[in-house]
């Protein structure tokens, strides 16, 4: 058991989150082990998700607003067939249809028609709030919200994997994207239903998860080696956009 920190630590801390924790038990973990209250995240990932979370330790707290609206990567696993109410694995199967004899062609051509700029209606089950309550909260009453469409970006949408009824893939997209939503829609566009079976976030920004640490190894350190993992807040930041200069 590493001994309590001389001195407040402050940094990027990069965490590979294991499946079933939140966000907000990540957090709570976090301050257990590094015996300090200040600590943030740059964006949640589901339960179900595992990967990157990028991790904010006291001061580097500010950092939030300007890591927060980096692009992120995933890898995952699509599930045709079936939908469920969560549009993940997580959720209860509501419709079952079968799937089309699909080549891996048409697979392509369908993650392909997902591409490019484009606005997405959050899930009845998120963190999303409407009128200051929950979206998840009004659907575990079996209440359907309205909710204003958002604007995402879907830079790429890679097949990896074709093995029917299941789609391995690689997505790259700004920040806010349902990747579960992107999956249903998918299974709505082919006629035949899907969910999100599996999700591993790899990428937010310049971060990549392979430089990521579990709870467990960081649980392990001492204080001076947590204090060498902690990326500093200058490093951390985003490279600044380049102006170019005035004509002549």
């Amino acid at each position: 058991m590493p001994l309590v920190p001389a001195k407040e630590l402050n940094g990027v801390l990069l965490v590979d989150k294991p499946t079933d924790h939140t966000s907000h038990d990540v957090v709570a973990r976090l301050r257990g082990i590094l015996h300090t209250r200040r600590i943030g995240h740059a964006g949640t990932l589901d339960p179900m998700a595992t990967g990157l979370l990028v991790m904010l330790v006291g001061k580097a707290t500010g950092l939030s607003q300007y890591l927060m609206s980096a692009d992120k990567e995933y890898a995952g696993t699509i599930t045709l067939g079936q939908s469920t109410n969560t549009q993940d694995a997580e959720g209860e199967v509501m419709e079952t249809r079968p799937v089309p004899p699909l080549t891996e062609a048409d697979v392509r051509v369908a993650l392909n028609a997902f591409l490019g700029d484009q606005y997405q209606t959050p899930p009845m089950f998120s963190a999303v709030k409407i009128k200051g309550v929950p979206l998840y909260k009004s659907a575990r009453k079996g209440e359907e919200v309205v909710r204003e469409p958002r604007f995402i970006r879907v830079m790429s949408f890679e097949l990896t994997r074709w093995a029917s009824p299941e789609i391995g893939f690689v997505l790259r997209s700004t920040k806010g994207t349902y990747v579960r939503t992107i999956a249903h829609d998918l299974g709505v566009k082919l006629g035949c239903g899907a969910h999100l079976k599996s999700l591993r976030r790899t990428m937010s920004g310049q971060f990549n998860v392979a430089q990521a640490m579990t709870l467990e190894q960081i649980q392990a350190m001492s204080p001076p080696e947590l204090e060498k993992i902690l990326i500093p807040a200058h490093v951390a930041l985003p490279a600044p956009v380049a102006v170019a200069p005035p004509a002549s």
